[in-house]
């Protein structure tokens, strides 16, 4: 017949139409086992990289970026900064020598406050008078050598806040006990009172009403009360990543900088050991800071940025990096981009028993005023 197909064709075809079923019906099965575990694993790891380094990487070139540019003209000392000093001043190591040698230092200097460590607090909030037991001595001292300077008594403690050892803000009684605390201090003479308690975690309310208390105390006497701050976040509610990645939170948010803010004549941002590298990831980062701490911070208050005079090596600080010409150049940046007017804003110096040569030269040839 003419339709009858050659011989063999009908089986060839058959088998070629049968293997082209097959393949299309029966798919190859995915590999398994522990190749396939592994790719997986690198897959997420890879994930895992790029959700957390890039954004850091875009943090970081931010800040660098922020390091660019001049500062305006005038934004110089307004003769309003501070510096921290050690315990050795009020326990009887100091003397009349150390005075002067102190007032010759700071002449020509834009320094008005001198924050000098008379505690630490007891965790129950109580101080002993033997804490500050030559304060008497030190004030009309440097009242004498340094007139116009006033002397604050820096107090602080432990919170118990990550650990059980330390000062609980959240009892009446020790809140209570800090305010009879700073009563004695201004009683023996001191100018003012200076708080610096950490881990302070954002948003805590006791803290809060233990400075309306405070505050309360020191418009009763005529001086000012001041308190060192907590950076604030360098990406929105980046305190509650970190407390959640490593327990600790260490930053506020930019609104709980503020209420502390409103609640104090003075507020001292403790710009250093901040984890950044670079001399220009640093000044770029104090930069931040500055603008972030200005938006929120009442004019009335007196806003000072720390400079860091002291040189260690350890987690969160790189001498290198962390050096007093990058901050003050910071500094100048963030007070020019934000309210280069600001009158109440100064820069305060950590801390005169670490401080070098260096430090003092680069905070007179940086910050204070060209002549």
């Amino acid at each position: 017949m003419d339709s009858e197909a050659p011989p063999g064709a009908d089986a060839e075809a058959g088998t070629d139409a049968g293997t082209r079923t097959q393949a299309h019906e029966e798919p190859a099965t995915a590999p398994s086992g522990p190749g396939r575990r592994l790719r997986l694993v690198r897959r997420l790891a890879l994930a895992l990289v790029l959700v957390l380094v890039l954004p850091l990487l875009a943090a970081e070139t931010a800040l660098r970026v922020n390091f660019t540019g001049e500062a305006a003209d005038g934004t110089y000392t307004r003769n309003q900064d501070a510096i921290w000093l050690g315990h050795a001043w009020v326990d009887g190591r100091k003397k009349d020598a150390d005075v002067q040698a102190l007032a010759r230092r700071l002449e020509g200097t834009g320094i008005r406050d001198l924050y000098v460590h008379a505690g630490p607090l007891e965790h129950d909030g109580t101080l002993p008078e033997s804490a500050y037991s030559e304060a008497r001595w030190l004030v009309a001292s440097v009242h004498r050598a340094l007139p116009g300077v006033r002397v604050q008594a820096w107090l602080g403690d432990k919170l118990a806040t990550e650990s059980p050892d330390g000062l609980w803000l959240e009892r009446a009684r020790t809140r209570a006990n800090v305010v009879t605390s700073t009563r004695a201090v201004l009683a023996a003479g001191f100018d003012g009172a200076h708080f610096d308690l950490e881990p302070l975690h954002s948003g805590d309310t006791d803290y809060l009403d233990l400075l309306d208390d405070l505050h309360a105390l020191t418009r009763a006497h005529h001086v000012p009360l001041s308190v060192a701050a907590h950076q604030i976040d360098p990406l929105p509610a980046f305190h509650t990543l970190w407390g959640t990645l490593a327990g600790h939170p260490k930053w506020w948010s930019q609104a709980y900088f503020g209420q502390v803010a409103r609640r104090v004549d003075q507020i001292a941002v403790m710009s250093y050991d901040t984890m950044q590298p670079l001399q220009s990831l640093y000044g770029g980062y104090v930069a931040q800071q500055t603008s972030l701490a200005l938006e929120v911070t009442p004019p009335t208050t007196h806003l000072l940025m720390g400079l860091p005079f002291f040189h260690e090596n350890r987690f969160g600080h790189r001498a290198h990096a962390e050096t007093v010409p990058a901050a003050v150049r910071g500094v100048r940046l963030g007070l020019s981009r934000t309210d280069r007017d600001r009158a109440r804003f100064g820069v305060a110096l950590y801390v005169d028993f670490a401080a070098t040569e260096a430090d003092w030269s680069a905070y007179r040839e940086g910050w204070l005023r060209p002549s």
